[in-house]
C-alpha cells in the first residue's frame, strides 16, 4: 500500500469532524481575560490598548459579544456582554478585599501593588472572579476555558462554579484544588497544595456519573488551611474559625473553633 492510500484510508477511517469550529477560540478566551484585567488594573497590566479604561471596557465588551455571538442569537450575545460589564464593578470590589487579605496575611508583602504584580494566587483569584460571574449568569463553555487558563499559568485550579467569600487569600498557591460546588466563606486562608474536593462520585441507573449534585465541600469563615490538606467530601463542613493543619486528610465535618492536626511522628531510638 502507498503513502497515499495509507493517508486516504486514516482519512476515511477518522471521518468527517461536525459541529461548530472551536479554533482559535482558546487565544480569543486569552485575549478576553488580558482586556479585563487591563481595565481592572491599568496601573499593572501591560497592554497595547488605550490607557483609559472606557476605551479597554469597550474593547473586552466587543471582544467578549463576539465569542458569544458565535455560539448565541446576536440579541443574548449582547446581553451577556452587557451584563458582564455592568457587574465589573462588583468583580472589583471582591478583588480589592483579597488584595488586602494578602496584603495583611503575608508578612512577606510589602504593598498591595506587589500582591497584584507578583503573587499568581492574585492572578488566578481575579481570573476566577470574572469566569464565576459568566458561571452564575448561565453562560457555557467560556467560564470554564478562563479558569483552565489561569491553572495553566498559575498551576492553581478553581472551577467557575465554585462559592468564594471576600478576603479570599491563597499563600504560594501551587497545585490548589477547589471544585465546582465548594463554598467557601470569608477571610479564608489557604496554603499550596491543598484540595477542597470530591470523596466520590455517584452512579446513576445508567452507569453514567451523576452531575449537578453537591461533592464538594463548604468552609466557613476565618478559617485557615495549611499546605498539603485534603478536604473531600459534599457533605463536609468546616465550622467558623477552623485551623486545619498541614497534610490532614479530612472526610468528615468539624465544628466551629477547633483545629485538627495529624498525629506527630514518632521518634526511632538509635538513629
Amino acid at each position: 500500500m502507498t503513502t497515499e492510500n495509507i493517508l486516504q484510508k486514516t482519512a476515511a477511517a477518522l471521518g468527517e469532524d461536525e459541529g461548530q469550529s472551536y479554533v482559535g477560540l482558546r487565544e480569543r478566551v486569552r485575549s478576553l481575560i488580558d482586556q479585563l484585567l487591563a481595565a481592572l488594573f491599568p496601573r499593572h497590566v501591560a497592554s497595547n490598548l488605550p490607557a483609559d479604561r472606557l476605551s479597554r471596557l469597550e474593547i473586552a465588551h466587543a471582544t467578549l459579544r463576539g465569542m458569544l455571538a458565535s455560539t448565541l442569537p446576536a440579541e443574548e450575545a449582547g446581553h451577556y456582554a452587557d451584563r458582564m460589564i455592568a457587574e465589573i464593578p462588583s468583580v472589583m470590589e471582591l478583588l480589592r478585599t483579597d488584595i488586602l487579605a494578602a496584603y495583611q496575611g503575608d508578612p512577606a508583602a510589602r504593598n498591595t501593588d506587589e500582591v497584584i504584580l507578583c503573587y499568581p494566587a492574585f492572578t488566578a483569584i481575579s481570573i476566577y472572579r470574572l469566569a464565576n460571574l459568566l458561571f452564575r449568569m448561565g453562560v457555557p463553555l467560556l467560564p470554564r476555558m478562563m479558569t483552565e487558563y489561569a491553572h495553566e499559568r498559575t498551576g492553581i485550579d478553581i472551577h467557575p462554579g465554585a462559592t468564594i467569600g471576600p478576603y479570599f487569600f491563597i499563600d504560594h498557591g501551587t497545585g490548589v484544588v477547589i471544585g465546582e460546588t465548594t463554598t467557601i466563606g470569608e477571610h479564608v486562608t489557604l496554603y499550596q497544595h491543598v484540595t477542597l474536593g470530591a470523596k466520590n462520585f455517584e452512579v446513576g441507573e445508567d452507569g453514567l456519573l451523576v452531575k449537578g449534585i453537591k461533592r464538594h465541600p463548604d468552609i466557613g469563615n476565618h478559617v485557615v488551611i495549611y499546605a498539603g490538606a485534603t478536604i473531600l467530601g459534599g457533605n463536609t463542613v468546616i465550622g467558623d474559625h477552623c485551623t486545619i493543619g498541614g497534610n490532614v486528610w479530612l472526610t468528615h465535618s468539624v465544628p466551629a473553633g477547633q483545629t485538627v492536626v495529624t498525629r506527630p511522628s514518632v521518634e526511632v531510638k538509635g538513629v
